[in-house]
């Protein structure tokens, strides 16, 4: 495998008994690259990244971390931040912090104060004193303050309210600039659209949608007519070979459309709707038409 990626999956497969999790997923990711992560609960994301870190054992596959496999002594490069706390209820966030200072070498005081302070955290208040949204914030400063080359981040904004979601994809992009590399996974569609760079979609534990950003959203357009009364039968546009899907709401039409987008707002526009836009996707839309409808993610922030 190559040495090229800061994070190499290839072939991985993850069985319980007769239950299989991940079938044969393959990603690579980039040095300095952001990859979201998405897809239904249960469709394989958290069982991949307890297997990439060596938490748990893959049924089959290879697994590596710029270009090895995790030992103990890549967690001095690398961070992981868990959808639930791994963190000591009974100490304080000082204890934390002091805790991180004693394991790491690259451990930064001066960046850790900057980000308690930017969560308006109190040092002596007991961890499991702080509410969910609090304890992911402890979680990401001690991810972010042993200054990792690697960051493997599980819903790393549980809890938080929306201006802390937006400091959390601050820090993700900040850190990506700075060289690090990150994979992180999400329930708001929005904060993987605005950060990532490329995007994974699991269904089942099959890797069903993998790309750049851009790319995915410019492998189709929307065609949306909007009528004063519901809208009416166009005939033919369900076959129409230049149109994958179609979606009726109300008064609302919408095409997906892989090619000549123009040509089929045309059409629409003979049926005299009030409005016709011919949009480009959003991440939301890449994300329905891959998992065909199973919306377990809300829709976040667009």
């Amino acid at each position: 495998m190559s040495s090229t990626y800061a994070i190499a999956i290839r072939d991985f497969t993850k069985r319980y008994g007769s239950f299989e999790a991940v079938s044969s997923l393959t990603l690579e990711v980039e040095p300095g690259s952001i990859c979201g992560l998405l897809g239904p609960n249960g469709s394989g994301k958290t069982t991949t990244f307890k297997c990439l870190l060596n938490l748990a054992r893959p049924t089959s596959g290879t697994m590596q971390v710029e270009g090895a496999p995790v030992q103990p002594a890549t967690f001095e490069e690398l961070a992981y931040v868990p959808e639930r706390s791994a963190l000591y209820e009974w100490l304080t966030l000082a204890d934390h912090l002091e805790f991180n200072r004693r394991s790491y070498r690259k451990y930064d005081a001066k960046r850790a104060d900057e980000l308690v302070n930017l969560f308006r955290l109190e040092r002596k208040k007991k961890v499991g004193k702080l509410s969910k949204g609090q304890q992911t914030a402890v979680a990401l400063i001690l991810a972010f303050s042993i200054q990792p080359r690697i960051l493997v981040l599980d819903e790393p904004a549980s809890g938080l309210d929306p201006v802390f979601q937006r400091v959390v994809l601050d820090l993700i992009i900040e850190a990506a600039a700075g060289g690090a590399t990150i994979l992180f996974s999400s329930h708001q569609i929005g904060q993987v659209e605005r950060a990532a760079d490329r995007v994974a979609i699991l269904k089942n534990g099959r890797l069903i949608v993998d790309g750049t950003v851009d790319s995915l959203k410019g492998s189709e357009k929307v065609v949306e007519a909007i009528f004063d009364q519901a809208v009416p039968e166009v005939d033919g546009l369900t076959s129409d070979a230049r149109i994958r899907r179609v979606e009726r709401s109300g008064r609302i039409l919408r095409a997906y459309v892989k090619e000549d987008s123009d040509g089929i707002a045309r059409r629409l526009s003979e049926y005299s709707p009030k409005n016709v836009a011919v949009m480009d996707l959003n991440l939301e839309d890449i994300f329905i038409n891959a998992v065909g409808g199973e919306t377990a993610l809300p829709q976040g922030d667009r």
